[in-house]
Parts: C-alpha cells; sequence; structure tokens
C-alpha cells in the first residue's frame, strides 16, 4: 500500500509539471497546461541567466550558489521522467534512478503500459549518452515492444519511443515509420515532430523536415523546440537564425543536463564557423555544468587542438572517450595523433573504431557512415565505396552523399565523386549547410578533374567557413591552394 501510494505521487507530480506529454492521445495543449507551461517558463526565467551569443551566465543567490540549483526540484526520477517523456536531455544519476524505478514498477504491474514506454526511453537516453548501445538498446526495444503488446492501440508514447530508438540506431526509415504511426494516432502530440524531423533529415528530405518543424513549432514552445529548430536552420544556411535559437534553449533550459546539452550544440555550431576560442567557451561551461557532457568534452579536445594547446587536446579526448567511447570520437583522436606523426597511437584509435562499430553492430545501430569515412582515408577506399552506396540505396541523406562523393575520389572515380559532392554542397540538392569538410572534398575531387577554378574557389570556402576544420587535412587544402595558385585575372576587353 505504501509503495502504491508513493507511485501514485510520483505519478501525479510527474504529470502536473508535464500535462502535455502525460497521454498518448493528447489534444491541442489545454488551458490549464498553457497556465503551468507558463509558470514553468517564468520561474526558470527568474533562474536562470540569460546565455549570450558568446558565452553564458548563471544568476547567483547570495549563498554562491546558481539559482537554479538552489531552487526546489522534483525527485530525481520524476525529473527524468519529465525530461524523456519530452525528448530532453536528462543527467545520467537521474536517469539511473528512474530507470531503477521503473524496472521495480514493471516487476510488480506488467500490465502498466506507461511505465514500459518511459523504461524503454530511459534507457535510450542512457545508452545514448554512455555510447553502451549494444546493452541498452536491445533493453529499450524489448520494454518498447512490450508497452506495445500491453497496450496495442492508443500508445502514441511507445511509438515515439521506438522512433526515437531507430533514429538513434541510425535507421531513419524505420524511425519514419514509426513516427508516421504516431502522429496519426495523436496529431497533437508534440514530442513526436522532432523524430520525424530526425527521421526526414536523414533520408535527406529536408522540405517535409521543415513542415515537421512548422508543425511542432504550432504545437509547443520551449527550449526543446528552439533546440531542435536550430539544427533545422543550420541545415538550411541561417547560421545566425541556429545560433540565437540554441542560445535562447540554454538560457530556457529547465535543469542542468539540458542547458549543457543545448551548450554543446551552440559550441559546435560556433566550431563549425571557425570560432575555435567561442567554441571552447561553450564546451568547457557545458562540462562545468554537467561533467558527465562527453559530447562537449570532445568537442573542448577539438577546440583545443585547433588552439595550438595539444597536451590539453589529447587529454579532453581521451576523457571522452573512457566515458562514452564514440567511434566518431576515436576517429577525430586517431587523425589527431596522425597529424602528430604518432602513427602508432592513431591505429591504437582506429583499431578502438572498428571494435565500436562492431559492437554498437549488435545493438541494431548501423555504423556504415563512420566506417565508411574511416575506410576512404585511412582503410581501404573499395570497401568504404560498398558500404557508403549501400548507405545511399537506404539513407540518401547529405552527410552520406558527402562521405560516398569522397570515397569515390579516393577510389579513383572522380566523375561520379563530383555528382555526390555537388548534391552535398549545392543549395538545390539540399547542400545548404556551411561544412568546411564538404567543401574541401568538393575542391579536391575538383582539383583531380583539373577544374581549377571551380576546385580553387571551394577550397578558398572551405578554409573561409573554418580554417582549423581538420588537423590533418587542413595542411592538405592549404597546400593544394596554394599549388592552384591565384586566380588568373579577367582578360581585357578589345577597344
Amino acid at each position: 500500500m505504501e509503495n502504491s501510494a508513493m507511485e501514485n505521487a510520483e505519478r501525479a507530480a510527474e504529470e502536473r509539471t508535464a500535462p502535455e506529454e502525460a497521454a498518448a492521445g493528447d489534444a491541442a495543449p489545454a488551458a490549464t497546461g498553457t497556465v503551468s507551461r507558463l509558470r514553468r517558463r517564468l520561474l526558470v526565467g527568474s533562474l536562470v541567466g540569460c546565455l549570450a551569443l558568446g558565452g553564458g551566465v548563471l544568476l547567483y543567490l547570495p549563498g554562491g550558489e546558481p539559482a537554479a540549483r538552489r531552487a526546489s526540484a522534483p525527485a530525481p526520477g520524476a525529473q527524468a521522467g519529465t525530461a524523456v517523456r519530452a525528448g530532453v536531455p536528462a543527467a545520467l544519476p537521474d536517469l539511473a534512478v528512474l530507470i531503477d524505478e521503473r524496472e521495480s514498477r514493471v516487476r510488480a504491474h506488467p500490465r502498466d503500459a506507461r511505465s514500459w514506454a518511459v523504461l524503454g526511453t530511459a534507457y535510450i537516453e542512457q545508452g545514448r549518452r554512455t555510447a553502451d548501445a549494444a546493452a541498452l538498446y536491445p533493453k529499450a526495444e524489448q520494454a518498447l515492444r512490450t508497452s506495445l503488446k500491453v497496450r496495442p492501440k492508443a500508445n502514441a508514447e511507445a511509438l515515439d519511443g521506438l522512433a526515437a530508438l531507430a533514429n538513434a540506431r541510425r535507421d531513419f526509415r524505420a524511425a519514419l515509420s514509426f513516427g508516421e504511426a504516431a502522429r496519426k494516432l495523436a496529431p497533437k502530440r508534440w514530442t513526436t515532430y522532432p523524430q520525424l524531423i530526425d527521421a526526414y533529415t536523414g533520408l535527406g528530405d529536408y522540405k517535409k523536415a521543415r513542415k515537421a518543424l512548422d508543425s511542432l513549432t504550432a504545437l509547443h514552445s520551449g527550449p526543446a523546440v528552439r533546440a531542435r529548430a536550430a539544427g533545422v536552420y543550420w541545415d538550411r544556411g541561417r547560421r545566425e537564425d541556429a545560433q540565437a535559437a540554441l542560445a535562447d534553449a540554454a538560457a530556457g533550459a529547465s535543469s542542468p543536463a539540458e542547458q549543457a546539452a543545448w551548450l554543446e550544440r551552440a559550441g559546435q555550431l560556433a566550431w563549425e564557423r571557425g570560432e575555435r576560442a567561442d567554441a571552447l567557451r561553450h564546451f568547457q561551461e557545458a562540462v562545468r555544468i554537467d561533467p558527465d557532457q562527453r559530447a562537449a568534452q570532445a568537442g573542448q579536445g577539438r577546440a583545443l587542438a585547433a588552439l595550438g594547446r595539444t597536451s590539453e587536446a589529447l587529454n579532453a579526448y581521451q576523457v571522452a572517450l573512457a566515458r562514452q567511447p564514440s567511434p566518431a570520437y576515436a576517429l577525430e583522436l586517431g587523425e589527431l595523433y596522425e597529424s602528430l606523426g604518432l602513427t602508432q597511437a592513431a591505429r591504437v584509435q582506429y583499431d578502438l573504431l572498428r571494435t565500436r562499430v562492431r559492437q554498437d553492430a549488435t545493438g541494431g545501430v548501423d555504423g556504415e557512415l563512420v566506417l565508411g569515412r574511416f575506410e576512404a582515408d585511412h582503410g581501404d577506399p573499395a570497401s568504404a565505396v560498398r558500404r557508403l552506396r549501400a548507405e545511399w540505396r537506404q539513407q540518401p541523406g547529405i552527410a552520406v552523399a558527402d562521405a560516398l562523393g569522397w570515397a569515390l575520389h579516393r577510389a579513383g572515380d572522380d566523375k561520379e565523386a563530383l555528382r555526390f559532392a555537388v548534391i552535398a554542397t549545392d543549395r538545390v540538392h539540399g547542400g545548404a549547410v556551411h561544412s568546411a569538410p564538404y567543401m574541401y572534398h568538393r575542391g579536391m575531387i575538383e582539383r583531380a578533374l583539373e577544374l581549377a577554378g571551380p576546385a580553387r574557389r571551394h577550397l578558398q570556402e572551405a578554409l573561409r567557413i573554418n580554417p582549423y576544420f581538420s588537423p590533418l587535412l587542413g595542411p592538405v587544402a592549404r597546400t593544394a591552394l596554394a599549388r592552384l595558385g591565384a586566380e588568373p585575372a579577367p582578360a581585357e576587353l578589345p577597344e
């Protein structure tokens, strides 16, 4: 009886904090939900300092502790439950509490479909934060499918979770299928639309991704929506809008873990613009707020290397990889070692990359994109082409187009390579994102085809966007540009 009362109180508290996420078939937020959200925004606005584009400032109370930390907050499990249902980052310790609570709940009440769905979504978030896909993603799938089995109808919450799991695994077709099913069941459930945005983006359908964002912003507002909008803005080349949206998201975040996540993304955008010092400030603040923010730790490595602080950069990458052994981080660290002439240390990271991709595959994760990128530059380009052709057939997004074009170039097929490089960089084909690596790839392919003018323009553009985009390839870009020489002066017109 006591446990049941406690669980009921916890659930009531969660539903008061997030009424719009509570039911699978919710309609547009009612007046009570609107008032509740307004009350939360006013509370957060009074406690969290404003984040300017150049960095963040937190309000402090007289005791010296950040105001957001001093405010009364829900219990860790309830706070994490609210976060995962809304699709926002949760602190790892809070996630552990939530998972323990929900595991106990479903053992005692195996027909509680909602608890199964929350448990599955929590496993996804924990797997994402720790890079332990092999252990956690199968558990997430089992929990979410159990939720659907227990309640096969009107269970948009479980369908949302399955869409999130498919996106995390880079299975964008499955994500789209689950997301569309959830939207059909509950078209005014706002948490479905971020999953649709990710799925459409992964499949290269940027027009539908923008429409999904329009639907999302019509249904809901808040930091999670602004952060999602920032990604779509960036893909459309609207860099300032993306940065402003992330600054607003970080300022309005309702927990340190959420704020740190949006700061990390703001750091990514600053980095991609070549603003290495600004990127480092964002990454450092994210780690200060949430020491488990390993993506920001790896971001520090990236920015520190560009600033010439090599020892600190190596340490930052090693710390990130120790707790979140992501193949992408291993590739970055390996290339940093290689740029320093430390080939044996680089090979250790490349071996780790291969091992992690294999392990992640047991959790259903599609690692072909990162593996194809690796093989193109450091392994077998022909293997990279085979892998990335198959990936393109399944998931024709811009990132895959760029990787396939570069793999074809490395394998000696520059004519076909250029076709994919154009898709990745041409606004007509959706490649509006300002990416130094994409421009570098296109410029080098054009140079190999003896298209000196376009090659010069695209290499210049790569170095203008971010001169520090790669410790290994940045110097190659500068050398290639120097060998192309200055652009010829226009011929004088006859008098």
